[in-house]
């Protein structure tokens, strides 16, 4: 939980307080934070081509694939589905031309990882490492797991009747899921994140600008860049939100910058969504959030 822009309570219940969590995507709002941290210092830009860095093989005869910017990328406009393997031809190919409309992506977010990684010839868990992880101190944070990592501290996925789903935490960088962390470095980031983020005020306002509509319910809410942002809250407060779900995981990171309140709510169970409704409603305490 963070107050007037710090962090007031960071706890795990049931668990070491250095238990290990796969967030699943809210992977996607650190990627995109590193990224405009790179953009601020003129090392990358928004609205450059991505072709300029990497092309897919799967799309290298395709048109639609010059117009890809980071910009859509991180806003979900780049027209892929949310992974290839959900394809019947389970190659990567455009469902709609990109910047057109809205449409979920993890596929996006690893387009974008390519592409920094060919530019600045490092990983992107180098390069999160040198431009955010450090400066924040988040020392427990890795995108996959790492055999330097305690499998004791692993917060192992339950399903919906509270047993261990099988198999073992994945190894591989990906910029869109699987960032492997702890409450107390997530809520680091989150209360950074409050705080500016540590770019320029204008690249900020960028951010949380809306970019494309996503849909129309009790608060107006569209998707910026990394962060999905509901606006007409009450005291015109808005709000950044980025959920996250694989197999027996469930989190949410919700800031409210203007009034410098957030929450970070990571669970692994597949029930965890009860949680977080429950202590969304009393923490925030925001009519028509949830459900």
């Amino acid at each position: 939980i963070i107050e007037n822009n710090e962090i007031k309570l960071a706890k795990v219940y049931g668990a070491d307080e250095h238990t290990l969590f796969n967030v699943a995507s809210l992977t996607k709002p650190i990627t995109s934070i590193v990224t405009l941290k790179l953009i601020d210092d003129k090392r990358w830009n928004l609205d450059e081509p991505i072709f300029h860095y990497w092309t897919d093989p799967d799309v290298k005869n395709d048109s639609f694939a010059k117009k890809l910017t980071t910009r859509l990328l991180l806003s979900h406009q780049s027209g892929f589905p949310n992974w290839r393997s959900e394809d019947s031809s389970q190659i990567l190919e455009f469902h709609f031309e990109p910047g057109t409309k809205y449409s979920y992506s993890g596929e996006g977010f690893e387009y974008l990882r390519h592409a920094l990684e060919k530019k600045f010839h490092e990983s992107l868990q180098q390069i999160a490492y040198t431009n955010l992880f450090k400066k924040v101190g988040m020392n427990q944070t890795h995108f996959g797991w790492t055999d330097q990592a305690s499998r004791a501290l692993y917060a192992v996925p339950n399903d919906t009747n509270g047993l261990p789903i099988p198999g073992d935490p994945k190894k591989i960088i990906n910029a869109a899921d699987w960032l492997v962390t702890t409450i107390d470095d997530y809520t680091k980031f989150a209360a950074y994140v409050i705080n500016g983020a540590g770019i320029s005020k204008e690249l900020f306002a960028t951010m949380i600008s809306p970019q494309v509509p996503i849909n129309k319910g009790t608060y107006t809410e569209s998707m910026g860049l990394g962060w999905a942002v509901m606006r007409g809250l009450p005291d015109d407060e808005y709000l950044l939100m980025h959920t996250g779900h694989d197999e027996g995981v469930n989190t949410v990171v919700i800031l409210l910058p203007k009034s410098g309140r957030g929450i970070v709510i990571l669970t692994n169970c597949e029930n965890g969504k009860k949680v977080i409704f429950k202590l969304l409603k009393k923490v925030l305490q925001i009519p028509g959030l949830v459900p």
